[in-house]
Order: C-alpha cells, then sequence, then structure tokens
C-alpha cells in the first residue's frame, strides 16, 4: 500500500502505522482502495455508513459473496491486521480470472470504516452501524481525544453524518461473507499451517475506570495526606493481571488518561481503558466483576472516588457451522487435488479467537466465516506483526478456492 510519499499512515519513528478513521490517512487508504477496484473494472460505491464495496456484477441481485476486512489501524500497528484482508481479496480476483472462472453470483470486496475504534474508542463502527448494532444517537455521542464528534470528523472528511444507521436492504443482498485476517496469535505457528478457519470469537468488552482523587504538590504534600488515584489505579492493574490468570483469560489495562498530568503533581484523575476477554461468558464475568470488586476495595482505603462504565461489549460469536463447514470442505479437497496437504495434520485446523472482527458483528445478520494466515511472531497490533510471503500467497490462493465454489458453482 505504498504511494508517493511512502506507505500510508506509517510513523518513522515506531514503525508502524496510525490510520485512524476520517483522517488524512484513512482517506489516502480509501483512495487506494477505489484505485485497485476501478484497475480491475470494478463499481465502487460508499455506503451510508461510510463503508467501501467494489462490486463485480449487479450490487441488487441478491445472494452476493462478499470478502474484504478493514485498513485502519490502531494506534502504530502493523502492517497486517486489516490490510492484509483488503489486499489478498483483490488478488485473489485476480487469482479467479486467471483461472477463467465464470461468476454465477455478485462478487464484493469491502473495506469496513474504523475497526479498529483508535480514534472514537469504539471497534467496528461502520460494520455495527450497518448491523443496527450502533444507533445513530450512540454514534453521534462518540468523541476522539480532541473532542471531536464522529458526526463532525466525518463532515470534515466529506461524508454526510445525517445519513448513518442501519442498512438492512444491503445486507439482504448478502449471501456470505468471508473474512481473511492474520493470525493474532501463534496457534497456526506452533501446529505447521499455513492456513486456518476461525471457529469463534471469544466475548470481549472494554469498561472504563475514572478514579478520582485530589490534585496537589508532588513535593510539598505528605505521603498520609494524599488522596492518590494513581496509586488505586496501579494496584487495579495487578488486579486485573491476577483475574484474568484464575479465569484462563486475558485482561488489559492498555490505555490512560491522566488530569492534571503533570510531573510535580499528584493526579486529581486518573482514567483507565479496561479491554477483557474469556473463552466463555462465565469466565469474562469472573474476571470483570473480580477487577472491579478489587478496585473499589483500593478505593475505599485511598479516599478515591470511583466510576466504571461498561463503553462496548460483544457477546461469544459462534461463525456459521454451515460456512465453517463448506470452507473445509473446499479446502480440504482443494489440498487433496495438489496431492498435499495444507500442514502436518493433512486438513485446516479451527481455530478461536480472542480478538474481535467485522465478520463477527456481521454474524447475527448474514453468514460469516473468517480464514487465518499464520504470524509467526504472534504478534498483533505492533510493527512486529508479520506473515511470511509464502504464507500470505497460500492465504490468497486458499480465498480463491473458496470464492470460486461460492461464487462459479
Amino acid at each position: 500500500m505504498g504511494g508517493g510519499g511512502g506507505p500510508r499512515g506509517r510513523r518513522a519513528a515506531s514503525g508502524g502505522y496510525r490510520r485512524y478513521a476520517w483522517t488524512d490517512a484513512d482517506a489516502d487508504c480509501r483512495l487506494w482502495f477505489r484505485m485497485q477496484a476501478e484497475a480491475r473494472r470494478l463499481d465502487v460505491e460508499t455506503d451510508r455508513n461510510g463503508n467501501q464495496w467494489a462490486w463485480l456484477g449487479d450490487p441488487t441481485a441478491g445472494d452476493a459473496v462478499v470478502t474484504g476486512s478493514h485498513l485502519d489501524s490502531v494506534p502504530d500497528g502493523g502492517a497486517f491486521d486489516g490490510p492484509l484482508g483488503v489486499v489478498s481479496s483483490f488478488a485473489a480476483l485476480d487469482e479467479l480470472r486467471a483461472r477463467g472462472v465464470s461468476f454465477k453470483r455478485p462478487l464484493a470486496i469491502v473495506n469496513f470504516g474504523d475497526e479498529e475504534g483508535a480514534r472514537f474508542g469504539l471497534a467496528c463502527v461502520g460494520s455495527r452501524l450497518t448491523a443496527g448494532r450502533l444507533t445513530k444517537e450512540q454514534a453521534y455521542e462518540l468523541r476522539d481525544a480532541d473532542g471531536i464528534s464522529l458526526p463532525q470528523a466525518m463532515e470534515a472528511a466529506g461524508y454526510d453524518p445525517d445519513a448513518i444507521g442501519p442498512d438492512p436492504e444491503r445486507l439482504a443482498r448478502i449471501g456470505a461473507f468471508v473474512e481473511l485476517h492474520v493470525e493474532q496469535g501463534r496457534a497456526l505457528d506452533l501446529s505447521g499451517d499455513a492456513i486456518g478457519i476461525a471457529s469463534s470469537i471469544w466475548p470481549h468488552g472494554r469498561w472504563r475506570y475514572d478514579f478520582a482523587g485530589e490534585a496537589n504538590h508532588a513535593g510539598t504534600t505528605r505521603l498520609v495526606d494524599r488522596r492518590d488515584p494513581m496509586l488505586t489505579y496501579a494496584e487495579t492493574v495487578l488486579a486485573a493481571r491476577r483475574e484474568a490468570e484464575l479465569a484462563g483469560a486475558v485482561a488489559t489495562f492498555g490505555k490512560i488518561a491522566v488530569e492534571p498530568n503533570g510531573v510535580n503533581a499528584i493526579p486529581s484523575l486518573v482514567r483507565g481503558w479496561l479491554d477483557a476477554r474469556a473463552a466463555d461468558q462465565d469466565a469474562l464475568d469472573a474476571v470483570v466483576a473480580g477487577v472491579e470488586t478489587a478496585a473499589r476495595d483500593y478505593a475505599d482505603r485511598h479516599g478515591i472516588d470511583l466510576t466504571v462504565v461498561r463503553e462496548s461489549f460483544t457477546p461469544v460469536v459462534d461463525f456459521s457451522h454451515a460456512l465453517r463447514d463448506e470452507l473445509s470442505r473446499i479446502l480440504g479437497d482443494a489440498a487433496a487435488s495438489t496431492d498435499g496437504t495444507t500442514g502436518p495434520s493433512g486438513k485446516v485446523p479451527v481455530l478461536g479467537t480472542g480478538a474481535g472482527h467485522d465478520a463477527g458483528i456481521l454474524s447475527e445478520s448474514i453468514p460469516t466465516a473468517m480464514l487465518f494466515v499464520r504470524n509467526p511472531t504472534g504478534v498483533s497490533h505492533s510493527p512486529a506483526e508479520f506473515a511470511a510471503e509464502d504464507d500470505c500467497l497460500a492465504g490468497v490462493r486458499a480465498l480463491a478456492d473458496v470464492l470460486e465454489e461460492l461464487a462459479c458453482r
């Protein structure tokens, strides 16, 4: 995704990417998407929620097969999370055309907007709006760190925020959605497989913790006289790790805001965001309840006022079993026809994941499935994220095999 000025949204200092929704970097990515689609003679449209669609065939015909992912990033994110799915979709179409296949169903490649939620704090905004999982009123309340609202950002980028909202007519046209994504873990690396199929997405959510104390001078205020919310926050971070270990889950405080944020000042407010995920709802509930109980205990001891707000939540997502089984059959047949296997096991592994995706949001509305491409580092949301060229090509071939079966037969 390079251009005249180098890879879009890349920061030289970290080597990572900052492609936030409705920014110049986002606009560059959208232009790239349009150029790639038009170069392949696809019809490009942007829906009411800012998602881009590139169509082969009649978009209104119904029973369409859709693939794609997103192009935005987390702060200083890696090169593969999101973009690999979009790039592979275009490459898979190239592969299908090279095979000389005839399409019997419409095909679309999609770039969902604001999947990572890096700017406004809520993931999968584009797909949530489309599926009716986020109302217009809720979307209008979203603001970035500078106080700019989502509608203000959209309008500044040249889009109409008054139009956003559920899009059931569009979803009704789609018969299946298959998203390819780099694996965000090391399961495939450990099994020796290049490609995997998703089984489900763990339930997960984000909670904001506001610890309110009293600002004071760092040099003249006795320790016993302090109401320092940073201490309570620090103890809560440790509690999150402890509760996650007990439940076999994951819990992370990865974002913090401090007021007044001075080196020589005791904070008056520490705001931290908890990301918690688990294999099942009971485990997640245990983690979240345990962290909040510990935080309130610490707050009471230190004279801190605590407010906890759940900002987002996604229950467990089981992908369409029928579509998942169909992908397993397609890729198994493809491996057999080439006298090879996908890996040591001889079949495509099926994996659960703790990461959220647009495919998960759409799963309640349409049949969805996911393919994973091996990531030998196991690292994601970081410049260290990686997928080898051979594995990326294997992903393109696998996606092409799936699309050929679904859209051409």
